[in-house]
């Protein structure tokens, strides 16, 4: 999902959302989001599950969200269809929130070509997204997606699943995730991007914040910071000083820079990532970021 390859969404760039040229999709299912995200990242593993999408079939992908949240609903199936992929609205039942699911058709939408899955809240206009580039391989960075979703893209396959890195979507533009983050750049909807490491990669520390190549984020980082420190989630702020996995040279970070958006780049350890509760700790501080992006246009 682009939480997930999560990503996110209804209206975008802060405006009123357009009445939609066709009812939302009527393929619909009442389920627990969080297992059936976990269903479909319990698939993905090393070497396997990734086929590298052409530049039009990432393209296509794209403009099917772009329509989708610009309200033009009947126009993003057919572009999507274009390339296997199809929408359909899911029920929360822990939370009773709406979700339109973008995801590839085939095999009833399992993951057969690795390019992920975009959730998008249809209970309120969506403002950000949260992206999970590295499901499973990042383990449990997908439940901190759910848990703070409201535009989730989710990647498809695990980092190492390609040749080289072909499939680790945080370091390549030429992947669906990218072009789909870069949709929602152009509609200037911020981004928090949740990643996973060691607990021996940053000793002392269980959160390391950033906002990657660019400054626009700075703000929110800080509450977000503050917010984990007052969570006991000790966060190391790379604005303030040198911190291992600061996201630099991710690529959405990248074009979110150039493009003047804010972004959050969110490492937390695997101690962190490994309970329910400090999952749900972490959401919270993050959300500390959306509910600021909530209320303010980009």
């Amino acid at each position: 999902m682009i939480v997930l390859s999560m990503a996110i969404i209804t209206a975008c760039s802060g405006q009123p959302p357009k009445k939609p040229d066709h009812p939302a999709p009527t393929t619909r299912s009442t389920l627990d989001l969080k297992q059936h995200i976990a269903d479909f990242t319990s698939g993905m593993g090393p070497r396997r599950g990734y086929r590298a999408p052409t530049g039009q079939q990432q393209r296509a992908v794209a403009d099917g969200v772009g329509l989708f949240l610009d309200g033009h609903h009947a126009q993003a199936e057919q572009r999507l269809a274009d390339v296997g992929f199809r929408i359909r609205t899911l029920t929360d039942r822990v939370t009773g929130r709406r979700y339109a699911e973008f995801a590839d058709a085939a095999r009833n939408g399992t993951a057969t070509r690795g390019w992920g899955r975009i959730y998008v809240d249809l209970t309120a206009p969506s403002r950000w997204s949260v992206q999970v580039p590295h499901p499973v391989a990042d383990a449990h960075s997908e439940d901190l997606g759910v848990a703070i979703l409201r535009v989730l893209v989710l990647a498809g396959a695990h980092r190492e699943a390609g040749r080289g890195i072909a499939a680790d979507v945080a370091h390549r533009r030429d992947t669906v995730f990218h072009a789909v983050c870069d949709a929602l750049l152009k509609r200037r909807l911020p981004g928090i991007q949740v990643h996973g490491f060691a607990d021996d990669s940053a000793p002392g520390f269980d959160a390391v914040t950033s906002t990657g190549a660019g400054d626009r984020g700075r703000a929110t980082g800080r509450a977000v910071a503050d917010a984990l420190d007052d969570r006991g989630i000790d966060a190391c702020r790379a604005w303030a000083r040198d911190c291992p996995l600061e996201g630099r040279t991710n690529m959405q970070g990248r074009a979110a820079a150039a493009a003047g958006v804010p972004f959050l780049h969110i490492e937390f350890s695997r101690h962190v990532r490994g309970s329910g509760k400090r999952i749900s700790q972490a959401a919270h501080a993050a959300r500390t970021a959306t509910a600021a992006w909530s209320t303010t246009r980009q």
